[in-house]
């Protein structure tokens, strides 16, 4: 009787370790998604940022009646895209974080354009309003820069854990995905040409 007993009490020790560990495992990679999750939440909230920004910026464009129309309806246009473009944190492939990107190039692209425009307006520049949003604009593209850095490595972090043996089985088993990162725009390897 003393034999079987403590051949139970080991039986239900072993299960008991194997459930705790299989539990620390499966929670290691919770922990792991939800940092993903929240890092994409961050890039979501400074992309938002930026996009409520361009109603005050055109608005003070607006002001300069020969000022180009058709760029403030370009960057109008391509703020009401890339705000329509959401994604859940939880499906984050390549394909949807291809599509948000480029819905957020297109308002990067007319932002740059309204930029451009905006130099051959001398009084528009010495606008006080119009400087301020300038530079809550360059530091909002610099946050999108750091936001979008810190998904990238929560993003690897979590790649790399659920890749890794044994994690690898219970991502497996529990559905855990693979993220997508961040990529460069296409072109970005190639310097810009300057010409004078």
């Amino acid at each position: 009787m003393n034999k079987s007993l403590i051949t139970i009490i080991a039986v239900i020790g072993i299960v008991l370790i194997l459930v705790l560990w299989s539990s620390s495992r499966y929670n290691s990679l919770v922990t792991k998604e939800e940092g993903v999750t929240a890092a994409w939440s961050q890039v979501e909230n400074v992309y938002q940022r930026r996009a409520d920004l361009i109603p005050n910026l055109v608005s003070t464009v607006k002001g300069y009646a020969d000022f180009e129309k058709s760029t403030l309806t370009a960057v109008i246009e391509a703020r009401s895209k890339a705000t329509s473009v959401t994604i859940d944190p939880t499906k984050l492939n390549e394909s949807n974080i291809q599509q948000f990107q480029q819905a957020q190039d297109g308002l990067s692209s007319a932002l740059s354009r309204l930029m451009v425009v905006v130099e051959k307006y001398p009084d528009l520049k010495a606008n006080q309003n119009f400087m301020d949003l300038q530079a809550q604009l360059e530091g909002t593209e610099n946050r999108i820069a750091t936001e979008r850095r810190n998904f990238n490595q929560a993003a690897q972090d979590y790649n790399t854990q659920i890749r890794r043996f044994p994690s690898n089985i219970f991502a497996g088993l529990f559905g855990f995905d693979k993220k997508a990162y961040f990529q460069a725009e296409t072109g970005a390897e190639k310097a810009p040409e300057v010409k004078f």
